[in-house]
């Protein structure tokens, strides 16, 4: 019995000193919500390659935070506002109010053990030996929590003890899941240097500094396994296994991955596949894009099927990567029945708000462009009319966009602003029946690209656009900055780019119509062969 707990004791012990020497800090925390990859990668100290998307993200983080404790400072008692006060028993008697950058004690997961010198059975403790062979040497910068605030609320009576709330500023109007998380990540770093519950934590976000509750007692379990996760993670050596996702786009270790993604011709390049998905593979052996273009097998669709939406084949994606083709599954139909205009639209998703609607009628040399600019919310019904009285002068327009985002802008400008007058069938015509072009060509259309995005297809096609840098994310910093600093030049830059995202829209349409019709053949959907050779 004794040797079974010595043998238990020693793998709490040994996981207990892992996480002890790689406590994980919000930071690293934040990070692991995101991708393990990087999480595993900042706990290291590897440096990004530079993204300037999470760079502005991170500063507009910090300013924000500056800016509320500021706000916060200003609004409480004089000299009830402390910096970085000392934790454990004296915070219990704190007599501040508000107490700023407060160091806090790491949280260990579900572990939470003792680590004394001698082990159960009287021999000295080797895990700190251990520990440096397993080389676990995360960045020192990131090992001890600092919460960004704490309000201390008085005891109501005796016996009651003083509440302690931790608060997070987060710059976005709109919050995730992930940031309750991390509210209740600071609740747990708070439970563990009082040495009791902590159960309410406070963000303070978005333009209006709204204050949100989060009952962080329903979190902490989450938070918890996360953290074990995090422990495990960082107590291996080597780095996991390497998955792109959609945080890609805003990380700085996105050069890094994608480029390693590519060499091993992994299957998370193909953007569409889900985890399950990619899991199922691999048990099939199956880990490469190459291995998988290989097991694309047409068949005859049954009857009872035909008249439904196909499904999409990874397989078939893979298989126009590797040949470099366009490949049609059935008899795609675009039902652009009169003068296509093709809508791109800008805007803020944080705001919910709308800056730019970009308008092309027609295509090639005789195409016509519209770049209808807001300068602030209240200008969004000005554009909005301006749009509609465009449309009002083209005969039959059907309207072509690209994606989910303005489907949603049509919906919420026709709630807030109005739909067209009667007088006006055919614009509202087009505005009730626009085709969105990606929802068209989603498996039916293969192009040899990892994702079925606008930027990358249009690229495929050889379209350029004058920044090479140009991303929805990166207008997002543009749009902020000519938010502060009014320069034309950056008003410029965003017309300019949302102009020729109309055009490339326009060149995927004319692409994805001409391959389909002139490879449209009598057979069965998936028996078609296709061509259509990129050039």
């Amino acid at each position: 019995m004794l040797g079974k707990l010595n043998k238990w004791d020693s793998q709490r012990r040994l996981k207990g000193a892992m996480v002890e020497g790689m406590e994980s800090s919000s930071q690293l925390f934040e990070a692991y919500l995101k991708c393990p990859t990087k999480c595993w990668l900042l706990s290291r100290g590897e440096p990004g390659e530079g993204n300037a998307y999470a760079e502005w993200v991170k500063g507009q983080n910090e300013s924000y935070r500056v800016e509320g404790v500021r706000r916060l400072q200003e609004a409480g008692p004089e000299g009830e506002c402390v910096v970085a006060p000392p934790t454990g028993e004296k915070l219990k008697a704190a007599k501040w109010r508000l107490a700023v950058d407060l160091p806090g004690s790491s949280p260990t997961g579900s572990d939470c053990v003792c680590r004394p010198e001698r082990t159960l059975d009287g021999t000295p403790d080797q895990t700190a030996d251990m520990r440096s062979k397993l080389q676990i040497q995360p960045d020192p910068r990131l090992l001890e929590p600092r919460l960004h605030a704490v309000e201390h609320v008085a005891s109501e009576g005796r016996g009651k003890a003083a509440q302690f709330v931790p608060i997070r500023f987060i710059f976005r109007n709109k919050l995730t899941r992930d940031d309750r998380l991390l509210a209740a990540f600071d609740a747990l770093v708070l439970c563990e240097s009082l040495g009791r519950d902590v159960n309410l934590g406070k963000i303070i976000h978005g333009d209006n500094h709204a204050t949100v509750k989060v009952r962080t007692l329903a979190l902490v379990g989450e938070v918890r396994k996360r953290l074990d996760e995090i422990a495990a993670l960082l107590s291996n050596p080597a780095p996991p296994d390497l998955i792109l996702n959609r945080h890609c786009a805003e990380c700085e270790f996105q050069a890094r991955c994608r480029k390693i993604a590519v060499e091993k011709d992994d299957l998370s390049l193909l953007a569409g596949m889900k985890q399950d998905e990619r899991k199922e593979y691999n048990s099939k052996g199956i880990f490469t894009v190459t291995q998988l273009s290989y097991t694309f097998r047409p068949r005859r669709r049954p009857k009872k099927l035909r008249d439904k939406r196909e499904k999409h084949h990874h397989s078939l994606k893979a298989l126009a990567i590797r040949e470099k083709k366009i490949h049609i599954v059935g008899s795609p139909e675009f039902k652009i029945e009169g003068m296509p205009v093709y809508l791109d639209v800008e805007g803020l998703p944080d705001r919910d708000s709308y800056y730019l609607i970009g308008v092309r009628i027609g295509n090639d040399e005789s195409a016509v462009q519209h770049s209808l600019w807001a300068d602030n919310v209240e200008d969004e019904g000005k554009i909005w009319r301006e749009f509609l009285g465009i449309l009002e002068t083209v005969e039959k327009p059907v309207l072509v966009h690209y994606g989910s985002y303005e489907t949603t802008f049509l919906h919420r400008m026709c709630a807030g602003f109005g739909v067209p007058l009667a007088n006006a069938a055919g614009v509202a015509r087009a505005i009730e029946n626009p085709v969105n072009l990606l929802s068209a060509i989603y498996a039916q259309v293969y192009f040899p690209t990892f994702s079925n995005g606008l930027k990358e297809i249009a690229g495929a096609l050889g379209f350029k656009w004058s920044e090479a840098d140009a991303s929805g994310s990166r207008s997002v910093i543009w749009r902020h900055t000519w938010n502060g600093s009014r320069d034309p030049a950056m008003k410029e830059k965003l017309i300019t780019y949302n102009a020729q995202d109309c055009e490339a829209l326009g060149l995927v349409e004319r692409t994805a119509s001409r391959t389909a019709t002139h490879n449209r053949m009598p057979l069965e959907p998936t028996e078609q062969t296709l061509s259509g050779r990129m050039t």
